[in-house]
């Protein structure tokens, strides 16, 4: 199992440790933005997004309407993607966009 996210065409930000980024989705749901890779940080108390899918291609984080956090454990954490991953010096903040819906 892997630590993967995706992106659903309603802009839902979903965790999961699963095969494939699809394991993902809920009957009904498609991945229309993107996916990639997570892990926790300890020292940065922080979830770090890295990567893309190979099924879906890359993230679209401006798409993000809402962050399901049960596939992390229920528990809300400062999101950041890795852009240049494995080099971590330079994280961008990851964002539910709720001024477009």
């Amino acid at each position: 199992m892997y630590q993967k996210f995706i992106i659903t065409q309603h802009g839902v930000l979903k965790f999961g440790h699963v095969y494939l980024h699809k394991d993902l989705l809920s009957d009904g749901e498609y991945c229309q933005h993107g996916g990639g890779l997570w892990k926790i940080d300890e020292g940065r108390r922080a979830i770090l997004l890295y990567g893309r899918s190979f099924d879906f291609g890359p993230p679209y984080f401006e798409e993000v309407r809402r962050i399901d956090w049960t596939g992390v454990g229920g528990k809300p954490l400062p999101l950041f993607f890795l852009p240049h991953w494995p080099n971590e010096d330079e994280l961008q903040p990851v964002f539910a966009n709720r001024l477009s819906m």
